[in-house]
């Protein structure tokens, strides 16, 4: 800085005549006519900073031009009516002041140093790791330091949207705003941060800012409702069975976390989404160590909120019936024992005729006769469950093995026939196993088809043998076949 000059037509006349002014002024007059400049560098400086200030008169005649100050100063140059100094380290807020003395009479003039700060930390408080829809979010900025206060405010943003602007009013070292958000779907993973605007443009300096990381939000939409469970409500052991869980109105459907449990058994389970609506499926089979009743859970858990539904599930072993005979294949004659059991809580009947209590078997006894060949004997088991009976039945077939029989009725013992006719010999033998039938003339050892179709001739004509023969025995029947010739409308017996 240059010493300011002498104001203009002041002590420029001739020496005489700025005598006799002299001489004219009271005292101290002259020293107040030449007040003391101050000039600052710039009276906004960085904290730590250092600045330039020059303190200057238009006395013809000043002495002891000097600046006080708490600051560190450093004299910097000096000359009639002026001096400088250099101020390093401005720490703090100061008023500087300049002294000097006119003719006896004392100068003074002062100005104030305002220092900044850049705020030490600008810090967006965690937010909740899920936020659920519809309620308020607090946003809570908190800044340390930042100087001068009255040219600092706190901003909320999200993304770059203000939300809102604060003034980081008064003295403490740290400040904090808070602010309401009613949260929303859109705000499901928005960025949310603070920022802080040293706003230094009144001073000459521009505006400075300084951004907090951001934040990310999950926000989350639960329904009030429970999960629908569909399990069945009764279970046989060893059978494979699904369960299905779902449950509509989620937000974001592709967060939720779902887990269906079988008492204390986890089971696998197959998650798909639709939209809003979550459907969880798994298949198990029910063991014979998870007999009894059994809860299904399904819990379905998003953000920080979760919905469970329960069922109760009843495994059981339902065994039998179990139906015996104690000959399978019996001789005719022979006594059969007909056995029904089945589990022990399981009330069996056979043929109509119950077991005396659940878990007791049903029997009878009969003497296999030939009536009673592939004959089914049933038995019927029923199961009790909380209220509801379960039924389930069984059957089996008595084979009775007799010795064969010929049917009279379907055997005739007298047949007469054309000759060279076709004819079928009907003639039949029950017997178990079945036995084999053929049917030989006695006289020649002729052989006819049994149940098919032949040509008659004369020589067929006499008595037959028919003989059913199985490993249960034989049996015969006498057979006669006579065969007539026709001669002009006359028919002969030969």
């Amino acid at each position: 800085m240059v010493p300011s000059g002498l104001l203009p037509g002041v002590c420029r006349t001739s020496p005489i005549a700025l005598l006799l002014v002299c001489c004219l002024l009271p005292p101290g007059a002259q020293g107040q006519q030449f007040p003391l400049r101050l000039d600052v560098q710039s009276p906004v400086v960085p904290a730590g900073g250092s600045l330039l200030v020059n303190c200057s008169t238009d006395c013809p005649n000043p002495k002891l031009i000097t600046l006080e100050t708490s600051l560190s100063k450093e004299p910097v140059g000096n000359g009639l009516g002026w001096a400088a100094f250099q101020l390093s380290n401005v720490t703090s807020n100061s008023q500087v002041l300049c002294s000097g003395f006119c003719d006896g009479t004392q100068m003074t003039s002062s100005s104030n140093i305002t220092v900044y700060r850049f705020p030490e930390r600008v810090e967006l408080l965690p937010l909740p790791r899920w936020q659920p829809v519809g309620e308020n979010l607090t946003l809570r900025c908190q800044v340390a330091g930042g100087a001068p206060r009255d040219s600092l405010f706190v901003v909320l943003l999200r993304g770059e949207e203000e939300l809102s602007r604060h003034p980081a009013s008064g003295e403490p070292a740290e400040v904090e705003v808070t602010v309401p958000v009613l949260a929303g779907r859109d705000d499901h993973l928005a960025n949310f941060s603070c920022r802080t605007d040293l706003d230094l443009r009144p001073q000459g300096l521009r505006l400075f800012q300084n951004i907090s990381a951001p934040r990310q939000l999950r926000t989350f939409a639960l329904p009030m409702t429970t999960p629908h469970l569909v399990v069945p409500r009764f279970l046989e052991v060893g059978t494979t069975w699904s369960v299905n869980c779902t449950l509509d109105g989620l937000f974001p459907a592709s967060e939720v976390q779902v887990q269906l449990a079988l008492g204390n058994q986890t089971l696998n389970s197959t998650v798909e989404s639709h939209g809003n609506m979550i459907t969880a499926t798994a298949t198990a089979t029910a063991s014979v160590e998870q007999e009894g009743t059994q809860e299904i859970v399904c819990n379905m858990t998003l953000g920080s909120d979760s919905r469970e539904a329960r069922e109760n599930l009843t495994i059981y072993s339902f065994q039998g019936p179990i139906l015996n005979l104690s000959e399978p294949s019996a001789p005719e004659g022979t006594a059969v024992i007909v056995t029904c059991l089945a589990g022990p809580r399981v009330q069996v009947t056979l043929e109509g005729l119950p077991a005396a209590a659940p878990g007791q078997p049903a029997q009878f006894q009969l003497n296999a006769t030939e009536r009673d060949d592939r004959r089914i004997f049933f038995c019927n088991a029923s199961l009790e469950m909380d209220g509801k009976i379960l039924h389930r039945n069984s059957s089996v077939q008595l084979r009775v093995l007799y010795g064969p029989k010929i049917d009279q009725a379907k055997c005739p013992q007298r047949l007469t026939w054309k000759d060279k006719t076709l004819n079928v010999l009907q003639c039949e033998a029950r017997g178990n196993p079945d036995p084999q039938l053929h049917c030989f003339q006695e006289s020649s050892g002729l052989e006819v088809p049994i149940g098919i179709p032949f040509l008659v001739r004369l020589n067929y004509s006499g008595t037959y043998s028919c003989k059913a023969a199985s490993s249960q025995g034989t049996h015969t029947m006498t057979v006669v076949m006579n065969v007539r010739v026709c001669r002009s409308g006359v028919t002969s017996t030969m």
